[in-house]
């Protein structure tokens, strides 16, 4: 699940009550390459009772492609993830500074000083290319977030910047020095099941079968794939909010793709003490 610390509609605290809400009693939170609504969240989550799992949706870099790798568990407080995802949006802002440039040569100038504004006033926020898209259809430029993704920001369009970052098993490796499983997020929306197996060789801990995005014939595939591997699966709804935007309908239901109870027990299983820092000496 996803809050306003990244590209998320709910706040911490509102998205807990929609947990809440929907009687869900373990979620966790993933925002993209920032921990920033953890605290807050956690503060609601024991008023309420419920179980959060702190985690990150980390964007790595694969043959100049973005592959998004969970981490669950996570100690937000870990110094060198702290330092690491912080290196990770100052990508992102200068991705999305580049972008902008990109759109105003192809005829869709938009200011996105106010977008940068608004997220650097957010302490350990992130922006992302949703953001720009939203941009522009208050602009005008689009008639939809979707829209503004099929003609402006998606790959192969004219305002698309590749993104610059570490591979996969960096991602994985800062993962588990905070103490997390790393999981591959979506791999059916990825669609690189070429590099499984180098990527399970490299440390990953488990593919994300069970998915909003997914076919029936997606999840068998990936449940497959985990076993072939020897690797844990994890699941969600991969929750933005209720955006009636969004064509991607299923991403709107909380709550809507549960983990199985004994893939969840194994997916725990993997999880790793947080290393210490490094001391200088």
């Amino acid at each position: 699940m996803h809050t306003t610390a990244s590209d998320g509609r709910c706040s911490p605290a509102d998205l807990v009550a929609w947990v809440h809400a929907a009687g869900v009693t373990t979620f966790a939170i993933t925002d993209h390459d920032t921990v920033a609504a953890l605290a807050e969240a956690r503060v609601h989550a024991e008023r309420l009772r419920l179980t959060l799992v702190p985690g990150v949706e980390v964007t790595a870099v694969w043959q100049g492609r973005d592959v998004h790798v969970l981490g669950y568990w996570i100690d937000p407080a870990h110094p060198a993830l702290g330092a690491f995802l912080a290196g990770q949006r100052e990508r992102r802002v200068a991705r999305a500074r580049a972008i902008g440039a990109a759109l105003a040569q192809a005829g869709a100038k938009v200011d996105l000083e106010p977008l940068l504004a608004r997220v650097a006033a957010r302490a350990g926020a992130a922006v992302g290319r949703p953001g720009v898209a939203q941009a522009l259809v208050s602009a005008g430029h689009a008639s939809s977030v979707q829209d503004a993704f099929d003609r402006l920001l998606g790959e192969g369009c004219p305002a698309y910047v590749s993104r610059t970052g570490v591979p996969p098993n960096d991602v994985c490796a800062i993962i588990h020095a905070a103490g997390g499983v790393a999981s591959l997020a979506h791999p059916g929306v990825t669609r690189r099941d070429d590099c499984l197996a180098q990527w399970a060789s490299d440390g990953l801990d488990a593919l994300e079968a069970y998915h909003s995005d997914h076919s029936e014939a997606d999840q068998v595939r990936y449940l497959e794939r985990a076993q072939q591997l020897g690797l844990a699966v994890s699941g969600g709804s991969d929750f933005h909010g209720d955006d009636p935007m969004s064509h991607r309908s299923r991403r709107r239901v909380l709550g809507g793709v549960p983990l199985p109870e004994p893939a969840w027990h194994a997916l725990q299983a993997r999880r790793s003490t947080p290393s210490a820092p490094e001391t200088r000496r």
